[in-house]
């Protein structure tokens, strides 16, 4: 029997990443004020949302579509295929990494951007931290349950827009 080192994989990606983006994340908010800091966990809330539909996307998508365009050697179909192929590692590393990471470090920032309204307001920190942290985790669920829906119904165009990305830059997969 094989033995399959994807959990190992996970795992290590995922330690890698939380250090890139919770870097990345720092460095940015360090002296950043509220606003910008408001900016960036918006963005992080986007990129999870875009990860968690490109994740669910690859599991809907039809492999039938993808072997015709490949066989008319189509620019980024053959990607699209490999993508397909590996759907449930594509989902774990969009929906659980990804999205895992970007919660985290949205939180994190929400933590942040809490006590930094609290002080600007003069307010307690607590109801900032719970009114933040609301506001987080509905823009999070909300989106990931409207972009769901998207990518169920536009599961193959949103494949292929990634496939065609991933030819660019040649992306192992």
């Amino acid at each position: 029997m094989k033995k399959d080192n994807w959990i190992y994989k996970v795992f290590l990606m995922t330690f890698f990443l939380s250090i890139l983006f919770s870097f990345i994340s720092n460095i940015i908010t360090e002296r950043a004020n509220i606003i910008v800091m408001v900016i960036i966990a918006l963005l992080v809330i986007i990129i999870g949302i875009i990860f968690d539909m490109i994740g669910t996307a690859s599991l809907t998508s039809n492999e039938a579509t993808f072997h015709a365009k490949s066989s008319r050697k189509i620019k980024g179909a053959k990607e699209s295929l490999e993508i397909i192929k590996n759907s449930v590692k594509v989902s774990s590393v969009c929906n659980d990494v990804i999205g895992d990471i970007c919660g985290i470090i949205s939180g994190a920032l929400g933590a942040i951007i809490a006590i930094n309204l609290a002080t600007f307001m003069k307010d307690n920190v607590t109801i900032s931290s719970i009114i933040v942290s609301a506001i987080i985790s509905s823009l999070t669920v909300g989106g990931k349950a409207i972009f769901k829906k998207v990518a169920i119904k536009n599961c193959d165009n949103i494949i292929f827009f990634v496939g065609k990305i991933k030819s660019i830059f040649k992306f192992k997969g």
